[in-house]
């Protein structure tokens, strides 16, 4: 395990994470200039004679057409692959998922293919809150209700409800401000396990002078995600890993889909974890993972959980969620429950996905540069995944947002 202040160093990259904008795609117009030949012309004298003017011809060069705009995918494809290499990327995916049809565009560039697996960070978030909504629809659990009433581990916090963990507005300290927070500081400990990390959260008085009361604030991610699995696992009688299994995996075929934690894969560089190889030799399994950020997961199995919320909770002949559920974790919770927001006033959140208040869309950004977005008003998401920094992802992202949106609508 990395020393204490390489991993400060090495966990500030999960706090990276930025609002979704949108950008304006250009289009060129050719402009073709045309010019008439003069027309022949005769001229009669007397009968005895008669004098024919030849017409004059005049050939004018003619600048070659610009080569039409991409189009449609096209101008996705084109926009991505040039990103990937101006910035020197080992290489990204993209693939796009609509409402009742499935996947609709599906693109590797440089190093990535469909069997890559990627740690994905913080769009593990959506993934991590769904199970307790599929918990609270087997009626295990309420997630409006104080934690302390539903484990007997949860003492000290009796106002504290499972929708506040995940919606970060339970005043825990969280990632920001202090993401080595020492009091929390088994959330970055593989040798404990998840119950026993969760109640040292949930039960120690160190933190007392630095809580706030919940509902009140927005902290973004820490050790309040650590106590919602732990709930989940406490309340379904299951691992985590165990319940990932059952509620994801094999009812939607998402083999590549696991957890771990992510102090494991620290090795002294900020950037993304290259020690994690891509494949599933590198997942390694453990008692705690990091249930905010430890996902790992394939471009395209991730977009089956993605085409999972635009298709009323179903995967195949399988009901993961209810719309209820979806709902729930789609609607900016922040705002109805404290008149909050999640940084600036455009930007909400709910359980597990940001909301952009402008747009509508909602969006699961990685520290690491993944990007899952979804317009649910048009049917449609996307998920973008490199192996970078966050705002890298974001500006890539931000880059083909409108070009996605134009392109499905046109398709």
């Amino acid at each position: 395990m990395p020393s204490s202040s390489k991993l400060f160093a090495l966990l500030a990259a999960l706090a990276l994470l930025a609002a979704a904008c949108s950008s304006d795609a250009t289009e060129e117009t050719a402009e073709t200039e045309t010019t008439d030949a003069p027309s022949e012309e005769v001229v009669e004298e007397e009968p005895e004679t008669t004098t024919t003017t030849e017409a004059a011809t005049t050939t004018e060069a003619t600048e070659p057409e610009p080569e039409p705009e991409p189009e449609g995918f096209e101008a996705v494809t084109a926009a991505v692959d040039a990103f990937v290499t101006d910035r020197g990327l080992n290489g990204a995916a993209l693939v796009i998922v609509e409402r009742g049809t499935g996947t609709i565009y599906e693109e590797y560039f440089g190093e990535f293919g469909p069997d890559r697996i990627s740690l994905i960070a913080s769009s593990s978030k959506m993934i991590s809150s769904g199970v307790l909504l599929h918990l609270q629809q087997e009626g295990l659990l309420d997630i409006d209700a104080p934690v302390a009433d539903q484990v007997d581990w949860a003492v000290g916090n009796p106002d504290i409800t499972p929708a506040m963990l995940v919606s970060n507005s339970s005043g825990f300290v969280g990632l920001g401000p202090d993401i080595g927070y020492v009091p929390y500081f088994c959330q970055w400990s593989p040798a404990t396990d998840l119950q026993a990390c969760a109640t040292t959260v949930f039960t120690t008085a160190d933190d007392d002078a630095d809580q706030i009361p919940p509902d009140t604030e927005f902290r973004y991610g820490g050790a309040q995600w650590q106590v919602a699995g732990a709930v989940a696992e406490s309340v379904s009688g299951k691992t985590w890993d165990e319940l990932i299994e059952e509620i994801y995996v094999e009812p939607c075929g998402v083999h590549s889909l696991g957890y771990i934690n992510l102090a494991v894969v620290f090795t002294g560089d900020p950037g993304y974890p290259t020690v994690f190889g891509g494949g599933p030799e590198a997942a390694l399994p453990s008692d705690n993972p990091t249930i905010e950020g430890g996902a790992h997961i394939t471009a395209a199995d991730y977009a089956t959980l993605l085409q999972m919320h635009l298709d009323g909770g179903v995967c195949g002949d399988n009901e993961i969620f209810s719309q209820d559920s979806l709902d729930i974790m789609h609607t900016d919770r922040v705002a109805a429950a404290y008149d909050g927001d999640a940084g600036d006033a455009d930007t909400g959140y709910g359980l597990g996905w940001w909301v952009d208040r402008d747009t509508g869309r909602i969006s699961d950004g990685g520290a690491w540069g993944t990007v899952p977005w979804m317009d649910l008003d048009d049917g449609y998401a996307a998920y973008l995944v490199i192996e970078d920094e966050s705002d890298t992802g974001q500006e890539l992202k931000r880059s083909i947002e409108e070009l996605v949106h134009d392109a499905v609508l046109g398709a």
